[in-house]
């Protein structure tokens, strides 16, 4: 099973931008950084650059963040990047002539959004600031 990771690789772009601010980070040097491609690093820039959390210039290497980090939570990048707005999907294919099978979606759907909820309320918790913080306290292992 493959697991999405663009809330990852956004987390990824922003802490990278803000630790290297002064260098001007391309999105070739990003992307090798996430051993990814640079259309990908520019597609995501776009997403959080429509959600005002980047600002960017066309045609430079410039890209900054929109609000210091410890004002950008974890929740702020998850929206803009996360095209589904669900964490959990429930599976739509199920037999309707089978007690499980007719039932489950309903009650899988109720039980998803109390974890939704619960994990965009400990997103918000977490800023920025906090993952740089953890990357800059880790360096050592470079």
């Amino acid at each position: 099973m493959k697991y999405p990771h663009r809330l990852s690789d956004a987390v990824h772009i922003l802490s990278y931008i803000e630790i290297f601010k002064d260098e001007n980070p391309s999105s070739a040097i990003m992307a090798a950084s996430m051993e990814s491609n640079p259309s990908l690093v520019r597609r995501i820039m776009s997403q959080l650059s429509n959600a005002d959390l980047l600002i960017t210039s066309p045609g430079k290497v410039s890209p900054k963040l929109s609000r210091q980090p410890s004002d950008i939570s974890l929740l702020d990048i998850y929206r803009a990047v996360d095209e589904s707005g669900s964490l959990l999907h429930v599976d739509e294919d199920t037999n309707p002539n089978c007690l499980v099978g007719a039932n489950i979606q309903d009650v899988l759907e109720s039980k998803y959004a109390q974890v939704q909820a619960a994990s965009e309320r400990e997103m918000s918790l977490i800023s920025l600031d906090d993952i740089i913080s953890g990357i800059r306290v880790n360096k050592s292992n470079v």
